[in-house]
């Protein structure tokens, strides 16, 4: 595949949503290359519905285990539908979000454990992983304080509603990874100002648009 496989992490509140925005017309004005902007849970028609299934709030009954194969049934239609066409085809890829948020929530956050998550996103997915993956980090309080300030309108998700004990481990979880795959992961401090976020992810990108 000739495309560029990016992808967005962090967890909840990190900003994820505002820098993919910011990027997408940064990237688009940088080069001619086709840009898919996607985001996980879902990405495409049938993901898009099981995405509703996973964060319904009312799904509190939702084991563990379901959740994360149905995050990776989730993906394997993404990967097939949009992901990988559009790699093939030489394009750049933007995602909110991939494999390691499962890793890091239900595998790490829900107790699993990692290796089973990536395990089972492995038979989903194949081999493909991204190129180069963005981590906004943020401390979880911080990050559960400014969903609850800037979406007060917005019902919260289920993962969203969670104890701060699941998002401290979700964090955890992400430490790991980056541990594990340095080359792939480059870190960026979440706490400052969005336009200081999107310099410090752009300063990262552009060398790899050319």
């Amino acid at each position: 595949m000739n495309g560029l496989f990016i992808t967005i992490e962090g967890p909840d509140g990190a900003g994820k949503s505002t820098l993919v925005k910011k990027l997408q017309t940064a990237v688009a004005a940088e080069t001619k290359r086709p840009l898919v902007i996607t985001r996980e849970p879902g990405g495409s028609e049938i993901a898009e519905e099981i995405r509703d299934i996973i964060l319904n709030p009312l799904h509190t009954k939702m084991d563990a285990r379901t959740e994360a194969l149905l995050l990776a049934a989730g993906r394997r239609q993404h990967v097939v539908e949009k992901i990988r066409p559009a790699l093939e085809r030489g394009e750049i890829v933007l995602c909110d979000r991939f494999v390691d948020s499962s890793v890091a929530y239900q595998g790490q956050g829900r107790g699993i454990g990692m290796d089973k998550v990536i395990a089972i996103n492995a038979f989903a997915v194949e081999d493909l992983k991204p190129d180069i993956t963005l981590y906004l980090d943020i401390a979880s309080d911080e990050g559960l304080k400014r969903i609850k300030s800037k979406h007060s309108n917005r019902k919260q998700d289920r993962l969203e509603l969670e104890e701060i004990t699941f998002h401290e481990k979700v964090r955890e979880g992400y430490e790991q990874l980056i541990e594990e795959d340095p080359n792939r992961f480059s870190r960026i401090d979440a706490s400052q100002v969005p336009a200081k976020v999107f310099e410090d992810a752009w300063a990262i990108l552009k060398p790899r648009l050319k």
